[in-house]
């Protein structure tokens, strides 16, 4: 790996790890995105780069924050966690198996309609 492309492997990391503690997102939303468009990775490398970054507790210090504040329901983590373990298997068997072009799309209509959800839909 030459020198410029740790270099963006680093500036991703230290982005994504601010906007992971302060708005809680990192993998899906800068960090696959970020791979394909700079580093040219193809949908899969991606997606499966930044899973084996998050296998490491990497959220463990920014939980701990949140924690510490009084902002984690630790009953519906553990539940979550789970059920996440068993979905991701199956989810990670089912992408490595799509074509590259299909699972870029379904992923960036996933972006999309939550972010719009998010901007349009007020609920509080």
């Amino acid at each position: 790996m030459d020198i410029q492309n740790t270099l963006i492997i680093a500036f991703i990391g230290i982005v994504s790890g601010l906007l992971g503690g302060m708005l809680g997102l990192g993998g899906a939303i800068i960090i696959i995105p970020a791979m394909v468009m700079f580093l040219g990775y193809s949908q899969q490398m991606a997606q499966g780069t930044a899973l084996m970054m998050m296998v490491l507790p990497v959220g463990a210090l920014a939980a701990f924050q949140y924690y510490q504040k009084g902002f984690v329901d630790v009953k519906a983590s553990l539940i979550m966690a789970l059920f996440f373990i068993g979905g991701s298997y199956f989810g990670a068997k089912y992408a490595t198996d799509i074509p590259q072009l299909l699972l870029k799309r379904v992923f960036a209509v996933m972006l999309i309609i939550i972010a719009a959800k998010m901007l349009f839909i007020d609920k509080n």
